[in-house]
């Protein structure tokens, strides 16, 4: 059977890990990158307050901004 019905629960389950999640920033951590363009930052997850991850981030960022990650598992080397 082609098309139509109900979605498959891997498929489900793979779509649940692809959807963005929202985080803000707890901390700005210092800048980073060969010409300092980029800022290192811990952020708390909105749907789970107790998990935190450090991400880089290019462009403006500043203490409480609300980040929208596509990409929630993988967390960026600490600063030297």
């Amino acid at each position: 059977r082609e098309g139509g019905g109900k979605p498959h629960q891997h498929t489900m389950d793979k779509l649940a890990d692809t959807r963005p999640k929202l985080a803000r920033v707890k901390m700005v951590m210092g800048r980073t990158g060969s010409r300092g363009t980029v800022t290192q930052v811990r952020v708390e997850f909105l749907d789970d307050v107790n998990r935190s991850i450090v991400r880089n981030v290019k462009g403006p960022v500043r203490e409480g901004d609300i980040l929208v990650l596509l990409e929630s598992e993988r967390e960026a080397r600490r600063l030297r």
